[in-house]
């Protein structure tokens, strides 16, 4: 195998399992030597992981490679640690060939060590030692003095000097632990760097269970057991949009709730307040999990309105308190305060909510919660959990390269941080609705009557962390009730909402039975009523706005024949565009209507039997029908569910902000159903 190869093998196989490293933490390097295609003469090189990116997903693309003579000749320039962040620039210079990642702030650690391969991860066992408050002592009495401990300093050019140093003084060392941060280790080979990481790695934890007390967060508090699951979980769709309302008070977050528990034991036990208000240490943990995390400092058993009477409280308090850190040690070239809303909070015996500008940074944010539990939970074992100071988190917080890492993030798409509640969306309209709305950035909750359709669309328009399907009925109250509670505990809330299942029976008025009549009307009728007062319960509480869309139909204004029970559910549901546009304005809720026609193609109605009706209503072949339909338009033009889904995105997409009880037709022209 290559150098490359044997590198991305051991960075995929540790990135792999948690107890290695963190999501996105960490990086592994290699040395090794290639042609100069310009001279023909070997060269010296460094394949290391760049800035972002994940060793367990790690790809060659995902490599910096750099000249190893040229990154070593910096050391001969270097200004010192008061300027240490320019060495970053400076390895840019060094770069060898086209393409690849952009070298990251830890480049210096793995160039300047002396050894081909260095691995530098955040395993939770290393990271209790590196944060106890006798980290050095506990690291030499661990390892002996095959491990070397070295006291906290930032990541960077510094800290790989430092950490070269030490490999020098020590040659017996197989790696060191970094205090407040993670590990360093390093091998003559690609599989002796492996080996020595995990041989840490499972030291550390050996000696955290051999030497550990049994209840290193304390005795159980009285009345904070975990509430039984499914009352759990009942509580926590309860408090979520209001939690996601409070998170979001500088901007929209999409949140991500965890009842796993480590989290529910963590917030059970005695010490739990005051380890939260400690903060995490690793910066990894703390970038992503803000400096501290909001704790509801009440028993599970306290009634909703007073947990969610007392959060508005911590809300405040916690703003307040972000904005004083904040003012403590800014200086005046330090980025502006970038927002001083929690990304993690805490409810006893319910569990976490994490939040984020998308999912997956709402779950990895919970990831790193759990890790930072696991962290105190070992160093509280052994000693007594001591972070690095507020002033240091401070300085990697609102670091100019951390800015700079930020300012060069894509701009969001229109529909970010907007979480989608689709019916029907199994197939036909609904699923081109659903897709549209995931490729412009919302997290979509695909809801069916058909447990399989939702499922495969979910996973087609990419798996949890941007689609989740859920099944409903929505002529039952308690389904579509569920639906949605199932909705914010995947994302935390719910602001845009799309009322498109539906079905049609065409027979003519003699023939339509009661139950033709109470069908449609359940599900297009009651069933739109139903999910809207559901969804606007929690838009209400949100305070975030949102918008409501009703697929309607060109026969909520047409009169067709052989329609009677399809094209009077169609009108109700027209209707209740307008009253509810009236009542929800107040709330900033926006609702809306679409009036497709003739939508033929990928249609389930149409699929369902609608179809043969209506071509023998018209005399024409089935197969003809969509086409027939164009020919009568003004456009003469055949209407697809894309079409439909354009105009949803329309409405919501971030143009129309102050259009509310507007229909809009998708039906090509149709002149006898112009709005009037």
């Amino acid at each position: 195998m290559s150098t490359v190869d044997d590198l991305l093998g051991r960075s995929n196989r540790l990135g792999a399992d948690p107890r290695n490293t963190n999501y996105a933490g960490g990086n592994t390097s290699a040395k090794g030597s290639e042609r100069d295609p310009v001279t023909g003469e070997p060269m010296e090189l460094l394949w290391v992981k760049g800035s972002g990116g994940d060793l367990g997903t790690l790809t060659e693309k995902g490599l910096s490679v750099l000249r190893l003579d040229r990154l070593r000749a910096l050391v001969g320039v270097y200004p010192g640690v008061e300027r240490e962040d320019e060495m970053v620039a400076a390895f840019d210079f060094c770069l060898f060939g086209k393409g690849g990642a952009a070298p990251s702030i830890d480049t210096a650690m793995h160039g300047l060590v002396e050894a081909a391969h260095v691995d530098h991860l955040h395993p939770d066992a290393g990271i209790a030692l590196a944060t106890a408050a006798d980290g050095e002592a506990l690291t030499k009495e661990c390892f002996g003095d095959s491990v070397v401990w070295v006291p906290w300093r930032r990541p960077g050019f510094q800290l790989g000097l430092d950490i070269a140093a030490i490999q020098r003084q020590h040659p017996q060392a197989i790696g060191c632990i970094l205090g407040g941060h993670g590990i360093t280790a390093w091998g003559s080979t690609s599989e002796e760097c492996e080996q020595r990481s995990r041989e840490i790695i499972a030291r550390a934890a050996a000696y955290l269970e051999e030497h550990g007390k049994a209840e290193p967060f304390g005795p159980l508090l009285e009345g904070y057991a975990p509430l039984p699951e499914q009352e759990r979980r009942l509580r926590a769709a309860a408090l979520a949009p209001v939690i996601r309302g409070l998170a979001s008070t500088d901007r929209p977050q999409v949140g991500h709730f965890t009842d796993s528990d480590v989290v529910l034991d963590f917030l059970g036990r005695a010490e739990h307040p005051r380890l939260a208000a400690l903060g995490t240490s690793c910066p990894d943990h703390f970038l992503r999990t803000k400096v501290r995390p909001l704790v509801l400092d009440l028993p599970p058993t306290t009634s909703p309105e007073d947990a969610i009477g007392r959060l508005h409280e911590l809300h405040a308090a916690y703003r307040a308190d972000y904005a004083a850190y904040y003012q403590r040690h800014a200086t005046p070239d330090s980025p502006a305060m970038r927002g001083a809303d929690p990304a993690i909070v805490l409810v006893p015996g319910v569990g976490m909510f994490s939040f984020g500008a998308n999912k997956q940074t709402a779950r990895v944010a919970g990831e790193f919660y759990v890790n930072a539990i696991n962290v105190m939970r070992g160093a509280e074992a052994v000693s007594s959990y001591s972070p690095i100071e507020e002033s240091e988190k401070f300085r990697i917080e609102y670091w100019a390269l951390e800015e700079a890492k930020l300012q060069r993030m894509p701009k969001p798409k229109p529909l970010a941080t907007r979480v989608a509640f689709v019916t029907g969306a199994g197939s036909g309209i609904g699923k081109a609705v659903a897709q549209r709305l995931a490729a412009e950035g919302a997290c979509v909750v695909i809801a069916d009557l058909n447990a399989e359709n939702a499922a495969a669309v979910a996973e087609e328009i990419g798996g949890p962390d941007v689609a989740v399907p859920v099944v409903a009925d929505v002529t039952d109250a308690e389904q579509v009730a569920a639906a949605l509670r199932a909705t914010v505990l995947a994302f935390g809330g719910v602001d845009l909402v799309v009322n498109n299942a539906g079905l049609s029976i065409s027979k003519p008025l003699l023939e339509t039975t009661e139950r033709d009549w109470d069908l449609q009307h359940d599900v297009m009728a009651k069933g739109s009523f139903l999910v809207a007062r559901e969804s606007a319960r929690i838009m209400v509480q949100q305070g975030m706005g949102g918008d409501i869309v009703y697929i309607s139909s060109k026969n909520s204004l047409f009169a067709g024949p052989n329609n009677v029970a399809y094209g009077a559910a169609k009108a109700d549901q027209a209707h209740q565009v307008r009253l509810l546009a009236a009542e929800l304005g107040e709330h900033q809720i926006r609702v809306n209507g679409i009036n497709p026609d003739g939508v033929v193609r990928g249609s389930g109605i149409f699929a369902g039997g609608w179809g043969a009706s209506r071509a023998a209503v018209y005399g024409v072949p089935e197969e003809d029908l969509g086409a027939f339909y164009a020919q009568r338009t003004l456009l003469k033009r055949e209407v697809l569910p894309d079409h439909v889904a354009n105009a949803v995105f329309a409405l919501t997409g971030g143009e129309l902000t102050h259009t509310t009880g507007l229909h809009i037709p998708v039906d090509a022209g149709v002149a006898a159903a112009f709005l009037r």
